[in-house]
């Protein structure tokens, strides 16, 4: 059996335990914090990997040039430079974990590792397009290759053991990303997408399994370590990804799922609570029966969660 990794949660919804409700909003949204707060980034990382979490991810989704050019009047080297400080936060937080675990039996997650977010370029828009893909039709693959380049090369030079290209809105851009990591043979990743409540489709419109699988046939042999969905509500996710792995004499996509709590966001408001009280930790058996092999929250999920799904992930391995 394929191991499963437990991810990290929401980063924002955590980050706000220390800073308070100054996070949705901001155009940098939680990258701000890397300059203005970062021991709240640090904690922030630690109480993932203190409930359980296998895998934690950089704080640098919404890292641009640009909005720290025109948010902080930050120069352009010292914005690229904070993405190596968002690792080094990371790592930070690693070895207080170890620390604290020296004298500790049973440990599920003794060698955390350390994920580099690469958010789409929607993300830095702040214009809730990451949820539309409505910019995809106006930047060509060029372009998008171009702007994720700098960040992606920061990401690999400071020593992350993996690349989460995630909530991804648009087909042209996952190939995009695709054509960069190749830039990086020695680099893996996983390429999550932002998708429809229709259970088919990424919210660009184009068909989520083929766009995945092509994808991860594209991609150089290993390069990508799995394919899925984020920052969906949990009851749309099992239509998403069932049948990607129904064949099995062919090869087994690994697959990652990391959805919200199953609020709706609009920029105008926020985050909405829904009647609808599904929770993602119903269907983990479920999705791990599907081949899900990296699993964990995204927004408005937070540690508490994550430990729910640790502990759900281990009596699925025991059963």
């Amino acid at each position: 059996m394929q191991e499963v990794k437990v991810l990290d949660g929401g980063f924002s919804t955590q980050l706000g335990t220390y800073v308070g409700d100054t996070i949705d909003g901001d155009p940098l949204w939680t990258a701000r914090f890397l300059v203005t707060h970062p021991e709240a980034v640090v904690s922030t990382h630690l109480d993932f990997l203190k409930a359980g979490a296998d895998i934690i991810v950089t704080n640098t989704y919404q890292v641009s040039i640009d909005g720290f050019s025109k948010y902080m009047n930050i120069p352009e080297e010292e914005s690229l430079n904070l993405v190596c400080k968002a690792v080094d936060y990371a790592k930070k937080a690693v070895n207080l974990y170890k620390k604290c675990i020296e004298n500790e039996e049973n440990i599920v997650n003794a060698n955390p590792l350390i994920a580099g977010s690469v958010g789409p370029y929607g993300a830095c828009l702040h214009d809730g397009s990451e949820y539309s893909g409505k910019y995809c039709s106006t930047v060509t693959e060029e372009i998008l290759v171009n702007w994720h380049r700098p960040r992606v090369q920061k990401l690999v030079d400071s020593g992350v053991h993996m690349l989460a290209m995630e909530t991804i809105p648009c087909g042209k851009e996952a190939k995009a990303l695709v054509k960069l990591l190749k830039e990086f043979p020695s680099s893996k990743a996983w390429i999550s997408f932002s998708c429809c409540n229709d259970g088919k489709s990424i919210v660009d419109g184009s068909n989520f399994q083929d766009v995945a699988i092509q994808c991860y046939k594209e991609a150089l042999p290993g390069q990508i370590l799995a394919i899925g969905v984020n920052c969906i509500a949990p009851q749309n996710v099992t239509s998403l990804i069932k049948g990607i792995n129904k064949n099995r004499e062919q090869e087994q996509v690994p697959l990652v799922v990391y959805p919200n709590s199953g609020e709706k966001y609009t920029v105008e408001r926020g985050w909405m609570k829904t009647e609808e009280g599904y929770s993602l930790h119903q269907f983990i058996p479920e999705w791990l029966n599907l081949g899900v092999r990296y699993i964990g929250g995204c927004c408005r999920t937070n540690s508490v969660d994550v430990k729910k799904i640790q502990e759900e992930v281990e009596k699925w391995k025991n059963a």
